[in-house]
């Protein structure tokens, strides 16, 4: 196995924890913000499902930094991408084109992400994860 190889599925999760952490950075420093624009989306208990949100972030944000039940983490943060994206950035309903432009942007990021994640889930979490001790670092063990 090439650094390369073993290297880069290490960096990619971090990375991603890193996109995950600094959003839920965001939510934590502009909360009634964050809130508002939930409530204007209509998502119901709005403060409610930011902490459901914020605690999924940091659970699967752990599970990829360890390497300890990535798949799981992976799900669990692909879910939460693509319920944010179809729910918080509905293009599709905005009438102004620069503002539908936008948020199409970042709609299409949050899909490429989840596509990231999907990645994560059928490849594992490669070599350096507590996932794979004592599988030779071959991609880890499925259940």
């Amino acid at each position: 196995m090439s650094f390369s190889e073993a290297i880069s599925p290490f960096l990619g999760r971090c990375i991603l924890i890193w996109f995950y952490m600094t959003g839920a950075m965001n939510i934590l420093n502009n909360w009634q913000s964050v809130a508002g624009q939930m409530d204007a989306k209509h998502v119901p208990l709005a403060p409610v499902v930011l902490l459901v949100v914020l605690i999924m972030i940091f659970l699967g944000c752990l599970a990829l930094l360890l390497g300890w039940q990535t798949r799981h983490g992976a799900v669990m943060l692909f879910a939460l991408t693509v319920i944010a994206a179809v729910v918080m950035h509905d293009f599709w309903n905005v009438a102004d084109p620069a503002q539908r432009a936008a948020e199409f942007g970042i709609f299409a990021r949050d899909w490429a992400i989840a596509g990231g994640l999907l990645l994560m889930v059928g490849m594992g979490p490669g070599p350096f994860a507590i996932d794979n001790r004592g599988a030779g670092g071959g991609g880890g063990k499925r259940r």
